[in-house]
């Protein structure tokens, strides 16, 4: 796809540049912040709030990083936004939000978080809310589904599949082993015809990418580069990283 340059020119942040040992955590205005100031694009996590808002976060739920509980799915988004970090001042934004923060000042990626549930609101909601964004923006997601609806409803949005080839984390676990192979092999590109691939660099290389990047030329990020041999891999076999722990 012609005019994404823009998407493999810098290193992106992994949920922005966050430091817990600083105070600063992952998905919030200070780790984006920080991600600016080094210039680095920034990657981040939405999802969907009871009332319909793309909020940022990556969890499905609270407690983890926040104080409280309950799922994000079952709450109002004004609620969600007053909930307190363990050990920040700040606080979950909406998408809305992010967006006036980083005002076009680095590229955005951002991922869809998905149940695989059929459920397109934050596919609409975010397609509605970029549509009013000047920024380089790029949407992906772990759900072809989710993708296959921002194909339909924006067209001209950049879209992306994230992928790797061992589905072993246990949210991987309804899925059956041929459901995970046409994941893994991006076998839904017909359907959901992404303009990059973002797939796991330890399952770097691949064969789904390497057809995927020779033969039809879609840039390829890879994720989480958490090291030096990361970093290596990434190198060889991929276009940019997706990064934390380490400063490219």
């Amino acid at each position: 796809m012609p005019g994404l340059a823009w998407l493999t020119a810098q290193p992106f942040a992994h949920r922005g540049l966050h430091d817990t040992s600083a105070g600063v955590i992952e998905n919030t205005a200070s780790a984006f912040a920080a991600a600016l100031h080094h210039g680095y694009g920034i990657e981040t996590d939405l999802q969907i709030s009871a009332d319909g808002e793309a909020m940022v976060y990556h969890d499905d739920a609270l407690g983890r990083l926040t104080e409280g509980h309950g799922r994000l799915t079952e709450m109002a988004a004004a609620d969600i936004t007053k909930v307190l970090f363990k050990t920040s001042a700040d606080r979950i934004l909406r998408l809305s939000e992010l967006c006036d923060l980083v005002d076009g000042r680095a590229p955005l990626l951002l991922e869809l978080k998905s149940h695989f549930d059929n459920d397109r609101r934050l596919a609409q909601r975010v397609t509605d809310v970029l549509a009013a964004y000047s920024g380089p923006v790029a949407v992906m997601s772990f759900d072809p589904a989710m993708i296959e609806v921002v194909r339909w409803i924006a067209p001209h949005l950049t879209r992306g599949i994230v992928a790797e080839r061992y589905y072993a984390h246990y949210e991987w676990d309804r899925f059956s082993g041929t459901e995970k192979r046409r994941m893994a092999f991006l076998l839904h590109a017909n359907r959901t015809r992404p303009h990059f691939i973002a797939y796991g660099v330890k399952d770097l290389p691949a064969v789904a990418t390497l057809i995927a990047r020779t033969l039809f030329r879609l840039p390829l990020l890879t994720w989480t580069v958490r090291s030096e041999a990361d970093r290596a891999r990434a190198a060889r076999w991929a276009d940019q990283i997706i990064f934390e722990a380490i400063r490219p």
